[in-house]
């Protein structure tokens, strides 16, 4: 007999049935991907690590392409390979049939998917016309029914269903002058999206952003519906935000979880793909809010030996395909670990209200990153420096001077312009401070309305020159930064390879200057405010030459 199928979807909940099947004639096999299931399957049977598809790798190779997959998923390919080698697929159905877990069931279907193809006919009991579409579409089911969200959304996303109202989300954050990208940055791996598609081309963009990556596709088709609901009922939350950047937003997600279980980042990977749909939404509500958020986690594991995580929001004041995820969600107890371990060799701890400033300023900075967050006027501010000097660059990407005279300061395409150039850093934390320094040079105009600021003006050069100014104070006041990026033996930049910090800053940055105040003595204005005056030589004529943002 054929394996058992739930009869009542209608009871599935809400995500299920925003979900409708493609026609059957339309269905695209995929090739080789990625076998997230029987990873996650696996490794509850005894490894330690669990591999989850990443959201950096966009290009489909073809099936017999070496490149089609990336090491950890070749590896975890022949993971497959040993569990059912020499198994006969005939066996398997055999097993199939009187498989009562659905995580066996699961794995089995998901390994005859990987190694015959979907249209594959297993003849099971004798009888034709059962495929293994079919066999997944059963799976989707139970998945639904027992709320097993991560698989829902893997299955989903390998059957190609779309989000019932898709088309309509999109379009209502376009018609709101909000150009929404998927995949993760920089381009082409990430697509922008600037007018009104049909439901299967916005699908196909998707599917083609992620990849393999079927559950992280899934995840964005849910996150635009949620996006498009919010920007209906509290547009306040997207206020000075032109780009919706769905694949920022899923990484910083996994970062506010992380952060909030005290994870690594598969766990955080694997935590996100599992919300319900009600715990997605919220979660993504306290993102676009900038509230804290509380995660509860409950300790009883069901029999699937997964913790039960759901979404609050926290009630104090006080203190988001997957492989670029969990490699920025590494970063995030690194610094902590350094000066944990340091704080002991010295005998000394850190205090409650140090642990909750900790991360603070980084995860606002990330926050509005990756939300495309600026300041109030940002752009009509900005055109004014643009009047005052050749060019700003931006990593190396410049914004000529000629724009002034082609577009107005408040016109929306003059806006664009400069979005596009920005978005252009992958890193949402060194984004922020790029936009700070861009912020300085506006007060610089602000201040002196018949300045020249010269020639073309390497912004990039200015938050490294800050980060420079920073570290030397921080040598000469013992700060936390000798721990990391002041210290003696701390790295240098060599010509050509990328420079990485202990602390794991990004772009060249310490860790510790991401996570400063703005404002203050040692905030990174005030470290910017000197770069500026130092790299275009505008030192004030009298007075005291200390330079402190309040």
């Amino acid at each position: 007999m054929r394996p058992r199928t739930v009869s009542n979807v209608s009871a599935l909940g809400s995500f299920c049935s925003s979900l409708d099947d493609d026609d059957e004639n339309n269905m695209i096999v995929i090739p080789e991907v990625p076998p997230h299931l029987i990873s996650k399957l696996a490794a509850r049977r005894g490894s330690s690590e669990i591999n989850y598809p990443h959201l950096a790798h966009t290009n489909s190779s073809p099936p017999d392409s070496p490149h089609s997959l990336t090491d950890a998923e070749t590896a975890i390919g022949k993971n497959v390979e040993m569990l059912y080698a020499g198994i006969n697929p005939q066996d398997l159905l055999e097993v199939l049939k009187e498989a009562e877990s659905l995580t066996e069931q699961a794995d089995i279907i998901h390994f005859l998917f990987l190694t015959k193809g979907l249209d594959w006919d297993t003849h099971i009991d004798g009888m034709p016309g059962c495929l293994v579409k079919d066999l997944l579409q059963e799976l989707y089911e139970k998945a639904c029914h027992e709320k097993h969200w991560w698989l829902v959304r893997h299955t989903a996303g390998v059957l190609r269903k779309r989000v019932e109202d898709l088309a309509k989300a999109v379009t209502d954050l376009l018609v709101r002058q909000k150009q929404v990208t998927v995949g993760m940055p920089p381009e082409p791996r990430e697509r922008t999206i600037t007018r009104p598609l049909p439901p299967d081309e916005l699908r196909d963009i998707i599917t083609e952003a992620y990849g393999e990556d079927s559950s992280t596709a899934m995840l964005t088709q849910e996150l635009l519906v949620y996006l498009a609901m919010f920007i209906r009922t509290e547009p306040e939350l997207f206020r000075s935000m032109l780009r919706l950047r769905v694949g920022l937003i899923i990484q910083v997600m996994a970062s506010e979880l992380a952060k909030t279980l005290n994870c690594c980042g598969e766990k955080a990977a694997e935590d996100l793909l599992n919300l319900s749909p009600f715990e997605l939404k919220t979660l993504l509500h306290h993102i676009l809010s900038g509230k804290e958020l509380r995660v509860h986690v409950d300790v009883e594991e069901d029999e699937e030996n997964e913790l039960g995580i759901s979404v609050k929001e926290s009630s104090k004041e006080d203190n988001l395909g997957m492989k670029q995820v969990r490699e920025e969600m590494k970063i995030s107890t690194t610094m902590t670990a350094i000066l944990d371990s340091t704080s002991r060799k010295a005998g000394s701890t850190f205090s409650e209200g140090d642990i909750c400033r900790q991360g603070q300023w980084l995860r606002r900075r990330r926050l509005d990153g990756a939300l495309n967050r600026v300041p109030l006027d940002f752009y009509p501010k900005l055109w004014q420096v643009l009047e005052k000097c050749h060019g700003l660059s931006i990593q190396g990407h410049v914004l000529p001077q000629s724009l002034t005279r082609e577009m107005t300061p408040g016109e929306t395409k003059f806006a664009l312009q400069v979005e596009a150039v920005l978005n252009r850093i992958p890193q949402p934390e060194y984004r922020q401070l790029m936009v700070e320094a861009l912020m300085v040079l506006t007060l610089v105009v602000e201040s002196d309305k018949k300045c020249n600021l010269g020639g073309i003006i390497q912004i990039e050069h200015l938050v490294s020159e800050a980060n420079r100014l920073f570290l030397e104070e921080q040598g000469r006041e013992q700060g936390d930064a000798t721990l990391c990026c002041a210290a003696p033996d701390a790295p240098v930049m060599t010509p050509g390879k990328p420079l990485v910090l202990k602390c794991g800053g990004k772009a060249g940055i310490c860790q510790l200057f991401y996570d400063s105040a703005p404002s203050g003595r040692f905030g990174t204005m005030t470290y910017t405010c000197k770069a500026v005056a130092q790299s275009l030589n505008i030192f004030p004529a009298t007075g005291d030459l200390e330079c402190v943002v309040s």
